[in-house]
């Protein structure tokens, strides 16, 4: 039986979600079962877990809490959704997963990727997709693309400051270039 776990990555407002209803519609098309997903979410507790990382102050968690937090809200979302339709043949489509974390907390946080990989490690039992696409734009363009979208009212992760930002997308794509994701 044919599976496949396909996570779309990137900064904020390079078009992860538009792309992921495009690829969902093609394969759908195929006749393929998909499941469409996104993190944080997916599940009842995931929902509520992005709730309180993505409302707020920038202040409001730590960078190490938010990688706990996004490791408890990926560990249910693997374990109620994405193993079971993997389990059955179907196609996982995510928009994020744990480069995010790798990408935010740790590449724009200083969490280390030891420790992000660690809690990855325990909450998924090592669940890496079997393919990563990567979704790059300049982040002075992509942040005017999220606000318009947002229509200015941004969440936690994209108000944080282009310096952040920055050091979120420079992480993409080293993660990218180790990796051999898709550009």
């Amino acid at each position: 039986m044919t599976r496949r776990f396909i996570t779309l990555e990137g900064g904020e407002g390079v078009g992860k979600s538009t792309q992921l209803e495009c690829i969902v519609r093609a394969l759908r098309l195929q006749g393929r079962d998909v499941v469409a997903t996104r993190e944080p979410g997916g599940t009842a507790g995931a929902e509520a877990i992005r709730t309180l990382l993505m409302t707020g102050d920038d202040d409001k968690w730590t960078a190490q809490a938010e990688a706990l937090l996004f490791a408890a809200s990926r560990s249910d979302h693997v374990t109620k959704i994405i193993r079971p339709a993997l389990d059955r043949g179907a196609w996982v489509i995510c928009d994020r997963y744990v480069d995010s974390t790798r990408a935010y907390q740790g590449g724009g946080g200083g969490v280390s990727d030891k420790d992000i990989l660690t809690l990855h490690a325990i909450g998924t039992g090592g669940l890496f997709p079997d393919r990563t696409i990567l979704l790059d734009m300049a982040v002075d363009r992509s942040g005017n693309r999220a606000h318009l979208r947002c229509k200015g009212v941004t969440d936690r992760m994209g108000a944080k400051r282009l310096s952040y930002q920055e050091a979120v997308r420079d992480r993409f794509l080293v993660l990218a270039a180790g990796d051999g994701c898709d550009f």
